[in-house]
């Protein structure tokens, strides 16, 4: 994961319970850099975020979504354990 620090400005969406107008918003927010594509890529296809975190090297890393539910990012340490692509028919 980036160095603690090493963030990417992203335009987020603030749910409205974490908005201290009390209204939904969308603002440019610094977000790890190492994640920032995947904040940025969740954004743009409309899945809805409350926060996230690279993890800084000392766990996973995590975005917490809108809806509850939480994707955990985990950094693989060699290319043995790379997912193969495979065609699915």
């Amino acid at each position: 994961m980036c160095e603690w620090g090493n963030t990417e400005l992203i335009r987020v969406r603030i749910p409205k319970d974490l908005s201290c107008s009390g209204r939904a918003k969308w603002k440019r927010m610094k977000i790890d850099a190492c994640i920032a594509p995947i904040v940025k890529a969740l954004q743009e296809g409309g899945i809805n975020m409350r926060s996230s975190c690279c993890g800084h090297g000392k766990r996973m890393g995590r975005i917490a979504l809108e809806d509850g539910r939480i994707l955990l990012i985990k950094k693989l340490k060699d290319k043995k354990n790379e997912p193969r692509n495979r065609t699915i028919q």
